[in-house]
């Protein structure tokens, strides 16, 4: 579809030079490809000068240094994978905070509204679960 105002979009879609994506992308490349590196390195020498002396009794399973019980393939519980998932949505608030408050000067007041809305709905889906009992832990 062709844009009703192609001025206006031409001046908000920056031009794709590559050589200025190079320039950009670079150190993130080169950050990434060190840390694949290193641990690739770490993994691959712990594996091959690593003492092997394995004994019958370091080849015994077991749970937190005691004899395992009842069976290896037990289904979960759903309460598991809901205390899971609260983390990361609860988690995600910090993710989206520490940009705002860097930038908080230049947002002005809109973006502390934004940011308040945003608290507001965290702390609703808070108190939502808290009522349903979600952050409740039982055995």
């Amino acid at each position: 579809m062709f844009p009703l105002f192609p001025a206006v979009v031409a001046q908000a879609v920056p031009s794709l030079e590559t050589p200025q994506l190079i320039y950009d992308y670079a150190p993130i490349l080169m950050t990434v490809t060190f840390a694949a590196v290193v641990a690739g390195a770490v993994f691959t020498l712990a594996t091959v000068l690593g003492p092997k002396n394995p004994t019958p009794e370091k080849m015994i399973p077991y749970e937190s240094g005691s004899e395992t019980t009842g069976g290896q393939h037990v289904r979960f519980s759903a309460k598991f994978y809901l205390t899971a998932l609260l983390f990361v949505i609860f988690d995600i608030e910090a993710v989206f905070l520490y940009p705002w408050a860097v930038l908080f000067q230049g947002l002005g007041w809109v973006g502390l509204a934004e940011m308040v809305v945003f608290l507001a709905m965290l702390t609703v889906a808070l108190v939502y679960c808290w009522k349903k009992g979600a952050l409740e832990w039982e055995t």
